[in-house]
């Protein structure tokens, strides 16, 4: 048999080899930890890391916290209702949520303390953090962390909507909306938006440009019903890239039925509340070179006392100054966007029921100050509302657009419904 000598260099490389396989060997041992019954692999010296778990979820509250919108989100929507904090498996104890500068924002845990929403509607391009808290059966607690920034005005869109919710309006009194971004899908806008009367009456939307959509009825409003806008906005594209953010519901209520019917040729305004002629008042109306529109319109705005600068609508001098500037108009209420109003006229001594003399307003007596209530513009006044109608007739001016104020009474029916996205 041949006899084979190890020199010293493969001495070495067989030593190296046999410490590597036991390495292996110990290393294998040292990770297992567990044997396969699932105790400790040290002989009970230690807890492996299975039992640790174990430990901890059994000391785990089963309340479960989730937070909408998710941590992270850069464009969430400011609706009330896109923001939400659940539990399951526990009660809600504690939410906390605040601005990127510290600023509170209101909420409200259910009585059931499952769930949590905040009060108001958020604003755009904020960054919003919420802190919640909750507990099991057992008082074990949990706590869950979101932050989260709301969509930018540039890729969303609002509407500013009229009247005011819980408000009592007259009867001609339209829902008006005025968005803050062009409307390219118009149906689509309109789809999600409904107008109802508790009186059953149908009414219809109509857009004006892109970027307005009013809603009426046929005729005006019954007295006494009340009336419901829901705007369900939220995530609705209007434009390409730009998006809708509220979810809202707005009521308000139609109170008795007054309209005012201006004759410009026998200078007399009656008054009529619910059928009924309550006061026929000496008026005067627009001069021949400026008289005023005829048309049913709508009292959009009260002001007790105004200031009238005839160059803000139109009316300058060679100066560049208005041909009439009075800081102190009593009574004034707004009937177009143009700047026709109802008010009183302190000044026009003797012209009341005689002449037209004003710059397309009518006038009424009154006393300057707007402090003696005995005056028939102080009596107007106190007796409208926001949405009761004016009527001018026998005027030598064409008939108010539409659109110039909220005056949509002027246009037909046929023609009205034919400005609708949605067919009706």
């Amino acid at each position: 048999m041949e006899k084979r000598v190890m020199t010293d260099g493969k001495r070495r490389k067989a030593l190296a080899a046999a410490a590597a396989v036991l390495g292996g060997v110990l290393t294998l041992a040292a990770c297992g930890g567990d044997g396969d019954d699932g105790k400790s692999g040290d002989s009970g010296h230690g807890k492996s890391q299975n039992q640790v778990d174990a430990a901890a979820a059994k000391e785990a509250s089963k309340a479960q916290i989730t937070i909408t919108p998710k941590s992270g989100t850069a464009d969430a929507q400011i609706s009330t209702e896109a923001v939400r904090v659940t539990v399951s498996g526990g009660t809600l104890t504690s939410v906390t949520m605040t601005t990127d500068k510290g600023t509170p924002v209101e909420g409200t845990i259910s009585p059931d303390k499952k769930s949590w929403k905040p009060a108001k509607q958020l604003e755009r391009s904020t960054k919003y953090k919420i802190v919640a808290e909750a507990k099991d059966d057992k008082d074990r607690k949990a706590t869950e962390n979101s932050s989260f920034s709301t969509v930018s005005p540039a890729n969303s869109f609002i509407g500013s909507f009229t009247p005011e919710d819980g408000s009592t309006v007259g009867v001609g009194m339209p829902v008006s909306i005025n968005f803050d971004k062009p409307i390219k899908d118009r149906k689509a806008v309109q789809s999600h938006l409904q107008v109802t009367s508790s009186s059953g009456q149908k009414v219809v939307g109509h857009w004006f440009g892109e970027q307005r959509l009013d809603f009426r009825p046929q005729d005006y409003w019954k007295a006494g019903s009340d009336v419901t806008l829901k705007m369900d906005l939220s995530g609705v594209e209007g434009a390409p890239g730009i998006k809708g953010v509220q979810n809202k519901t707005i009521n308000f209520k139609i109170g008795r039925s007054q309209v005012s019917t201006v004759d410009a040729k026998t200078h007399q305004m009656t008054v009529t509340r619910d059928g009924q002629v309550i006061k026929t008042i000496p008026i005067s109306a627009g001069s021949p070179q400026n008289p005023t529109y005829n048309g049913k319109m709508v009292i959009s705005e009260k002001f007790k006392e105004t200031r009238m600068d005839g160059s803000t609508v139109g009316f300058s001098k060679a100066d560049g100054k208005g041909e009439y500037d009075i800081k102190d108009v009593p009574h004034a209420m707004r009937l177009s966007t143009s700047g026709t109003f109802i008010h009183g006229n302190y000044w026009g001594s003797g012209v009341f029921g005689v002449a037209n003399t004003s710059h397309g307003c009518v006038g009424l007596q009154d006393k300057q100050g707007a402090d003696d209530p005995s005056t028939p513009g102080a009596w107007f006044f106190g007796q409208s509302i926001i949405g009761d109608v004016v009527e001018v007739k026998n005027s030598d001016d064409k008939t108010i657009a539409p659109d110039n104020g909220l005056n949509g009474w002027n246009m037909d029916w046929s023609a009205w419904v034919a400005g609708s996205a949605t067919g009706s």
